[in-house]
């Protein structure tokens, strides 16, 4: 009976010590995630991050079911606070085109800091519901700006959602596939890129 209690014993202090290890290496995974995300996009391989969470791989698919799981489980650190924050931020701005001015300016200035926006933007993990999320807001706000840009006469006429969306997501596919610019190459053509939105009311 004492060495049944024995067992006992020891495995319940096997346990507690198995879930803090978990919770350690789980911890560890996510914020070797964000880093690498950041810094590198969505595409980072997962052995790399693996390596600088001092983890498997293996562990990593344990912990949160593969890359899916893992962008989910870091995606509002990476980016989506930021993404969200600038569509909060730009409903809030009163006049029309400098809401639709900071909008732009904006998301292109993430997409040049963040590789994890332009993974996003490109939808390249459909599966994420998390990115997929953003997209919709960010179609949703698309509509919006371009609605009440058209409305108050300060876009062109022909002026549509699409075409901001083509704009946004031309920009994101020269940054993931093409030559990255300087960024004063970049600021300056986000420039040429308000200027061609614009209604002959405003230039």
């Amino acid at each position: 009976m004492a060495g049944a209690a024995g067992a006992t014993s020891s495995g319940q202090e096997r346990q507690p010590r198995l879930r803090a290890d978990a919770k350690r290496n789980a911890e560890q995974i996510r914020t070797a995630a964000i880093g690498a995300f950041q810094g590198r996009g969505l595409s980072v391989p997962l052995e790399e991050v693996a390596k600088a969470a001092g983890v498997s791989k293996g562990t990593i698919f344990n912990r949160f079911g593969g890359r899916i799981g893992l962008i989910e489980a870091v995606i509002a650190e990476v980016v989506a606070a930021e993404i969200y924050a600038i569509i909060d931020r730009s409903r809030a701005i009163g006049d029309v085109w400098e809401r639709l001015m900071y909008y732009v300016t904006a998301i292109r200035d993430l997409q040049y800091r963040q590789p994890a926006t332009v993974d996003t933007m490109l939808q390249a993990y459909p599966d994420a519901p998390s990115l997929m999320e953003i997209c919709r807001a960010g179609g949703e706000i698309n509509e919006e700006l371009v609605a009440a840009g058209r409305t108050a006469g300060v876009l062109r006429p022909e002026f549509t959602a699409d075409d901001l969306h083509a704009l946004l997501h031309d920009s994101a596919l020269v940054l993931k596939h093409g030559t990255r610019p300087p960024r004063e190459d970049y600021d300056r053509r986000t420039g040429y890129v308000l200027d061609g939105m614009r209604g002959h009311g405003r230039r």
